[in-house]
Formats: C-alpha cells, sequence, structure tokens
C-alpha cells in the first residue's frame, strides 16, 4: 500500500496552523512540488500566506483549492489525541486538520506529484492555490489570490475545491455549488428606563416581537431544481443591562440567509427594510455578504468527477448544493467550473477530527484520474 499520502497529512496535521497562521505547510508543499519543475508564487497578504504554483506553460488551466488554516481545537483534554500530533488509531488518522482539510491537501499534492511523473508533457497548466484565511475572516486569503490572477489575465478554467465533501462513504456526494450567504447586524432602538414606569420608556424587545414572528415566519422562495428553499436564521439576540428591572434602550440581532438563485441579494435587502418599515421601528442595519450563490452543474469537471468516482469507488455520486460556504464562491465567478471533493465531512471541527486512511489513498487516485481525463486524455 502505497502511504505518501498518509505521511504528507500526517506532517501536516503536526504543524500548527490556527487561522491566520499557516505553520510553514505551504513552504512544505511548494518546496515539494518545486522538486517536480512547480513554479511558485507566495503571496502575502496582510497576516496571511497564499501560495500560488504551477506547472506547465500554457492551454487549459486545471486548479487544485484548498487552506491549509484550521480552526481551534476546543478543550484540548477532551481530545484522545494531541490535536497537534497526529495519530493513528484503528485504520483513522487523527488530529485538528485531518479531514478540514489537510488531508485533501495532502491527496491533492501526492496526485500531482504521481500525475506529473508519469505525464512531464501534459496539456495545459496544474495549478494549486493555497490559502491560509478560509476559516478565519476570508479577506486576505482567497479572494486577495484571485484579484491578483486577474490583474496576471490568468484565468482558471477548472477547479476542484478539497472541502470535505463526502456523506457516508468517500465520493458520495461532490458540491456542485454552494448557496449564497448574506448576513446582517440589526439594532432596534427604544427608550430606556424603569420597568416600574414603562409609560416613560420604549420597550425595542416588544417593539420588535410582531416584527421577528414575521420575518421568521415568511417562505422567501421554494429554491429550484439546483437549489432547495433560501432560508432565514437569527443567530444572537441580545439586550438589557443584565439586571431586572431596567427596561434595555435597544436590542442587537444577528441573522443570515443562505439563500438560492430564486433572489438576490439586493432582493433580500429591500424585503426586510421594507418589513422594517411596516412595523415602524427605529433601526439600525448592516449587512454583509459572504458571497453570491454559484452553480456548475454540466460540464467537462463534473463529467471527468462523476466518471473517476464511478471507477475508482463503483458508485454513482450525488452533486449537492447543500452546506455551508467555501473558497469556492470566489473562484466561480471568474468562468470558472469548480466544484468540492474530499474526504467524510462527520468530524470536521469537532473534537477528536479525524479521517479514514484508506478514504486518503482512494481520494489521491480519483484527484489523478480526473487530471488523466482533462489533461491527457
Amino acid at each position: 500500500m502505497d502511504t505518501s499520502t498518509l505521511e504528507l497529512a500526517t506532517n501536516l496535521i503536526c504543524r500548527a496552523s490556527v487561522t491566520p497562521e499557516d505553520g510553514g505547510c505551504q513552504k512544505l508543499i511548494a518546496d515539494r512540488l518545486g522538486k517536480l519543475g512547480f513554479q511558485a508564487t507566495h503571496l502575502r497578504f496582510e497576516e496571511v500566506d497564499n501560495l500560488w504554483i504551477t506547472h506547465g506553460k500554457s492551454g487549459s488551466l486545471f486548479a487544485f483549492a484548498g487552506h491549509t488554516d484550521v480552526v481551534p481545537t476546543g478543550p484540548i483534554e477532551d481530545w484522545k489525541t494531541d490535536p497537534f500530533k497526529a495519530e493513528l488509531k484503528d485504520g483513522y488518522l487523527y488530529g485538528r486538520g485531518a479531514a478540514d482539510m489537510k488531508g485533501g491537501i495532502a491527496a491533492m499534492v501526492v496526485a500531482a506529484e504521481q500525475f506529473v511523473q508519469e505525464y512531464p508533457d501534459h496539456n495545459g497548466i496544474i495549478a494549486f492555490l493555497i490559502t491560509s484565511d478560509e476559516e478565519g475572516p476570508s479577506i486576505n486569503g482567497t479572494r486577495k489570490v484571485i484579484e491578483y490572477l486577474n490583474d496576471n489575465n490568468i484565468k482558471i478554467d477548472w477547479c476542484i475545491v478539497g472541502e470535505p465533501s463526502s456523506n457516508k462513504q468517500l465520493g458520495d456526494v461532490i458540491r456542485i455549488g454552494r448557496r449564497g450567504s448574506l448576513n446582517a447586524v440589526l439594532t432596534i432602538n427604544g427608550i430606556q428606563g424603569h420597568v416600574a414606569f414603562p409609560e416613560l420608556a420604549e420597550n425595542p424587545i416588544h417593539r420588535s416581537s410582531a416584527f421577528l414572528a414575521e420575518i421568521s415566519s415568511i417562505e422567501w422562495d421554494q429554491g429550484n431544481d439546483s437549489f432547495p428553499a433560501t432560508s432565514f436564521q437569527i443567530s444572537n439576540i441580545n439586550a438589557g443591562t443584565g439586571v431586572e428591572n431596567v427596561i434595555p434602550g435597544s436590542v442587537k440581532l444577528l441573522f443570515n440567509f443562505r439563500f438560492s438563485t430564486e433572489l438576490t441579494e439586493d432582493d433580500l435587502k429591500t424585503k426586510v427594510i421594507a418589513l422594517l418599515d411596516k412595523h415602524e421601528l427605529n433601526y439600525d442595519l448592516q449587512w454583509k455578504l459572504s458571497g453570491h450563490p454559484f452553480l456548475t452543474s454540466t460540464g467537462k469537471l463534473v463529467d471527468a468527477t462523476c466518471n473517476a468516482i464511478k471507477s475508482i469507488c463503483g458508485i454513482e455520486t450525488d452533486c449537492s448544493t447543500g452546506g455551508g460556504t467555501s473558497d469556492g464562491r470566489f473562484i466561480a465567478p471568474t468562468g470558472a467550473e469548480v466544484i468540492e471533493l474530499g474526504v467524510s465531512n462527520d468530524t470536521i471541527h469537532k473534537i477528536n477530527e479525524c479521517v479514514k486512511v484508506d478514504d486518503l489513498e482512494t481520494l489521491t487516485t480519483i484527484y489523478k484520474n480526473i487530471l488523466k481525463q482533462l489533461l491527457i486524455d
């Protein structure tokens, strides 16, 4: 059994890289691929390290995209292994980032190494876009690298994001798109006062209750063949001084829309503002768009990926747009075909995060097969 991917994944996990730290992972990748003739460009934007590295001179450009940063470990005492000392147990590799997504990066790198060694004169260009800002604000990572590529007239044709897409078994799901994500901070203002004299105050919690009931019950759309219906969720409400005898002067809410292609960012903003005005609320509203919805429903990349999974795993894959956001939202608007394919997502961001060892080698084989279909066949 080839253990190249396991060994690289182990090395990456042992490099603590809580966002936005990279921990030397990108240098390790660049040094390995550099031995095979890959040309590296290291792009640092503020505190974030990014890597753009390519092999080949011209033709269609295929990119692997991923991130070396990981989320915090949580209470280390709750882990059964050291989260930054990768450890094998019962066929699984444990450690922070094992699934999200150092295992996927290791599979990408080894697949590219094996492919270039076998086909040194392949068609097109193989590239890696690696950031350390995916788990953080996502401001100085892939977003900025795409701006750099646009400024230099570099266009990605096909991109696999190595996020952990699989559910019950490797390859059973690939992401062919993601819903848009629109966040808001809403402050509804009232007048602070003594609870014994409500006629001298205005309680913003009471004033906002009808608005909250209505906005929470709206059916925003019914989705479509590619996307589930748009969802609205309040993630936080905060008001008051912490004592029971003071009517608060304001209530602050955080909420999010995960929206389909049936609605636009402007549609959602307009509807929320109209509802606030309908209820005659005194408010301040700040918006933050995390990403527009994107979709790669057909094309050479989807076909090659489904063919590879069928050939190697013997299963038909489900093409899905479910889940949260990914850095694919920055790549898809350039016109690239973008899909997400990676290991199982059942332990991501959890205590005792792990990945099945056999899946690492199988994923490597799938990635290499896709490269062969797109750049050789």
